[in-house]
């Protein structure tokens, strides 16, 4: 029996020299390595959301193979090369127990039955996933002086443009078939961008936040002027046109009509996702 053809990496994480990071120089930022935690727990949950995607475009060899085979590996290997990165940074940090903690929560948010009505709009729904993801790790890049750092949130975000390209091209696909119009395509793209907000990076944050701090995973005012340090530091960090310019592409505009709209979205944008 042949074994099933595995594609190469676009990058491994024998190619990062984790033994070469420079701990201090990251540590003294502890908002910068709360977000990074805070990602490495959210990539590393990314196979309980690549299954249900899967499962939701049954039939669709191509999609589906796409998510398995390539999508869900660079996904989860983004989260164990963050989950190293953080080893080195925060020793005592109990990572296995903080992200068994907020899988379980996170867990209920990804459910098929949260997924957009239809399989273009849900793939209108991710590309609003991967614009947060690119450019988040592109604002962490800025942020950093740190080698390695630098280094390994190029990659992750050379990883997560791509991945924005892929979901682009299918909803194309199911788009022509379904024949979404620019209301309904702009209505998925909002409804993603408030979910990111309010749900996965903020349950993520909790959780760090409590192991940190040794306390519970909770809402309170402590944890919320953390947040909105750690949110301020990736807004000033941001490439608002960027983030824009991605989030607009699928509702595929007149050229006169999105450079109208283009500066003022980028502020609204820029404010919803990292207020």
């Amino acid at each position: 029996m042949q074994t099933e053809h595995v594609p190469p990496l676009p990058w491994r994480l024998e190619d990062i020299d984790f033994d070469a990071i420079d701990p201090e120089l990251v540590r003294k930022n502890e908002d910068l390595v709360v977000l990074l935690c805070a990602s490495s727990f959210i990539e590393s949950g990314s196979d309980l959301y690549s299954s249900n995607l899967s499962l939701y475009f049954a039939g669709d060899e191509d999609v589906q193979k796409w998510l398995d085979a390539h999508w869900e590996v660079e996904e989860l290997q983004h989260g164990r090369a963050l989950k190293r990165y953080i080893a080195k940074v925060w020793p005592d940090f109990d990572w296995d127990a903080s992200f068994a903690r907020f899988f379980v929560e996170y867990a209920k948010t990804c459910k098929v039955e949260n997924f957009e009505k239809t399989r273009a709009l849900e793939m209108a729904a991710r590309c609003v996933v991967e614009t947060g993801t690119a450019t988040l790790y592109r604002a962490i890049n800025e942020s950093t002086d740190e080698p390695i750092l630098k280094q390994l949130t190029a990659n992750i975000r050379s990883d997560e443009v791509r991945h924005y390209k892929h979901f682009y091209q299918y909803f194309k696909k199911y788009n022509a078939i379904e024949k979404n119009g620019r209301f309904a395509v702009l209505g998925a793209l909002v409804r993603r961008v408030m979910e990111i907000k309010s749900e996965d990076s903020d349950i993520a944050l909790r959780h760090v936040y409590a192991e940190r701090n040794r306390c519970e995973a909770v809402d309170s005012p402590d944890f919320r002027i953390m947040s909105a340090r750690v949110n301020g530091l990736v807004k000033r960090n941001l490439s608002a046109d960027m983030c824009i310019k991605m989030l607009m592409k699928p509702l595929d505009l007149p050229r006169r009509l999105h450079d109208g709209i283009h500066k003022p979205l980028a502020r609204i944008t820029q404010h919803i996702f990292f207020r």
